[in-house]
């Protein structure tokens, strides 16, 4: 299995009470496709950079899981399929890639 890092962009009028559903179905979905939750948080509304249908915000919810690469496109489709979700976009994480930009970003050779 490889990391993966998850944002997921949701509708800005959603209900508390919505946001748990779609969390939990997230939850179950990635469960369903083999998958392992490494953490998970929920950004908040923030103004989105162009308008997407109607909606100029969203609800931005980031998740950290382990899945089969195969897998990937599955979940995607699920999440295609949720009328909640604006935008979504998995990326997968490579170990110690945060760590070399951060060495090389405070390194000053002249």
């Amino acid at each position: 299995m490889k990391s993966y890092e998850g944002l997921l962009i949701l509708k800005p009028d959603l209900e508390k009470e919505q946001l748990q559903d779609i969390y939990q179905k997230l939850q179950e979905n990635i469960k369903k496709h083999k998958g392992e939750i490494e953490g998970a948080d929920e950004l908040g509304k923030k103004a989105l950079a162009y308008k997407i249908g109607k909606f100029k915000e969203g609800i931005y919810y980031l998740t950290k899981l382990k899945i089969e690469p195969s897998q990937i496109k599955a979940l995607g489709s699920d999440l295609k399929l949720n009328e909640h979700v604006l935008r979504f976009m998995f990326t997968q994480l490579f170990p110690g890639a945060a760590k070399k930009k951060v060495e090389s970003a405070g390194s000053t050779e002249n």
